[in-house]
């Protein structure tokens, strides 16, 4: 690495940064500065180059052409060591720690210097671990394990790390992702007494409530170049979403076009001890979109978990097209005609190291492949199909799923359920996690499934997109259905309802 003099008083300047990997250009000389004291939003659909130019500012990527200046330094050949060295950090959505050392040990690998046989002092580890997380307001024990936290925890303990090692640049992606409300707020205020203390931020959210909640300025990368840099205060939601997506989305939630039919699923009084859920009784109509709200642990996931046979019900009845049913397992569930797309799609949606046609093909491989025989012509024509129907941006069936972007990675989960020919589709937060452009893409293929006569029930902690696509509204708290409130009811009801201010009703 050579560092040589250069001008400049911001503490991150990016200018004409270009990559491209084999013949996909991921960046097309993008410019982006940062200031000290400032929270500089960057923004963009997946796809747009945001995790590109945050490896090249972290020293994972080399650019092809441009360049980079930190404190005024202008640097070239920038590593991960590097960049450390520089004061940059970055707190990515999945932290990076060792699960099976305690919070301390933790901190102390990342800040501690000096040779591998010296003397630890532990007493000064403890202590230093406590002093950091006590400046963030963590509530979490220095001798605690790792693998004990919560994700958002993990998460705290990173930001942790950055302010030990006294970081000048901080980027945050995605980091409110799997946050409650208090943990956000939490978040929100660390975020602030880093600007205060004069760190520039760069923060990287698909939440737009967010940015203007916390940024200062805002650039926004499209196709992989930037195509504007505004103050917030300038701007509003609808400028930032043409900005990011190159139209005008005047239209976000597509109107219903369904005519709900007859009953598809009904529950009555169902329950189940292991997961708290308890006299659930609730209807889905064919072409219906029945949206699921409520607050972090009402238990919209758990409900879905028993309807898939995951946790089986032990109390209530449940029929589908008016036939009573047992559904022990998830082979059961499917054999009835139940798919559930899970919210974490990572972990449960898609196999990243599959290809995308063999993804989609999963849940389908006995009628697929019956016998010994494997019909690969088969898997790829219903691939190639589903590629087409959903509109996944990919280079082909044989791409691996973790080449995809979120939306995209969705959409192939979407097909896996698809495919089975359901009657029932249970989606759990469809669009956590992606970009304004393809939450638009996936509301239309859901209205697009109701109105071909599909019953959908969809759980969302997105209220906008809950208001925004059911046809009608359940809500659930601590464990029960507290309202069945029409398509039509506003936030304030439904919220009222998710605080257990409103009677239980039928819509």
């Amino acid at each position: 690495m050579y560092v040589s003099q250069s001008t400049g008083g911001s503490v991150l300047e990016l200018r004409a940064l270009a990559k491209s990997f084999g013949g996909a250009r991921a960046l097309r000389g993008v410019d982006f500065d940062l200031r000290a004291g400032e929270v500089h939003a960057l923004l963009g659909e997946n796809g747009a180059g945001k995790s590109t130019l945050i490896k090249i500012v972290t020293g994972a990527h080399q650019p092809d052409a441009g360049t980079i200046t930190v404190g005024g330094e202008r640097v070239a050949g920038l590593t991960p060591a590097a960049a450390h060295r520089l004061g940059i950090a970055c707190i990515y959505q999945q932290p990076a720690l060792f699960p099976d050392l305690t919070v301390a040990e933790n901190i102390g690998l990342r800040l501690e210097s000096g040779a591998a046989l010296r003397k630890v002092d532990w007493a000064g580890r403890q202590n230093s671990a406590q002093e950091l997380l006590r400046r963030i307001g963590a509530e979490i024990r220095p001798d605690a394990e790792v693998r004990s936290l919560s994700m958002p925890e993990q998460q705290l303990v990173e930001i942790a790390c950055a302010l030990g090692a006294g970081a000048r640049i901080v980027i945050m992606d995605e980091p409110t992702a799997s946050l409650t409300q208090k943990e956000q707020h939490l978040l929100f205020a660390v975020v602030r007494d880093l600007r205060q203390s004069g760190v520039g931020v760069i923060y990287i959210s698909h939440r737009l409530e967010e940015i203007f909640s916390l940024a200062d300025r805002v650039t926004v990368l499209r196709d992989g170049e930037s195509v504007g840099t505004h103050l917030v205060g300038e701007m509003n939601e609808a400028s930032l979403i043409r900005l990011m997506v190159g139209r005008e989305m005047t239209q976000i939630y597509p109107p219903s076009e369904a005519t709900p039919g007859p009953v598809v699923l009904a529950l009555r009084d169902v329950g189940c001890a292991v997961s708290g859920v308890r006299g659930v009784s609730l209807e889905v109509r064919a072409g219906e979109i029945l949206g699921l709200a409520g607050l972090v642990g009402a238990g919209r996931t758990e409900l879905a978990r028993i309807l898939f046979g995951l946790t089986p019900a032990d109390a209530g009845e449940i029929t589908l097209n008016g036939e009573r049913v047992v559904l022990p397992s998830p082979q059961e569930a499917v054999a009835r005609g139940i798919a559930y797309v899970p919210e974490d799609r990572r972990r449960h949606g898609v196999v990243l190291e599959l290809p995308i046609e063999e993804n989609m093909t999963m849940a389908i491989h006995p009628r697929l492949f019956p016998g010994t025989w494997l019909r690969l012509g088969a898997e790829r024509s219903l691939a190639l199909d589903y590629i087409r129907d959903l509109a996944v941006k990919c280079t082909g069936p044989t791409a691996p799923g973790a080449s995809l972007s979120g939306g995209n990675q969705q959409k192939v989960s979407l097909a896996r359920w698809l495919a089975t020919k359901p009657k029932v589709l249970i989606l759990d937060e469809p669009t956590q996690g992606v970009d304004v452009g393809a939450k638009s893409e996936i509301h239309k293929i859901v209205r697009r499934l109701a109105k071909e006569g599909l019953a959908v029930l969809l759980i969302s902690s997105d209220l906008p997109e809950v208001l925004g696509m059911s046809d009608r509204i359940g809500v659930m708290r601590g464990g029960t259905l507290t309202a069945v409130l029409p398509g039509t009811a506003d936030a304030h009801t439904v919220m009222s309802a998710a605080l257990g201010q409103v009677e239980k009703g039928a819509a």
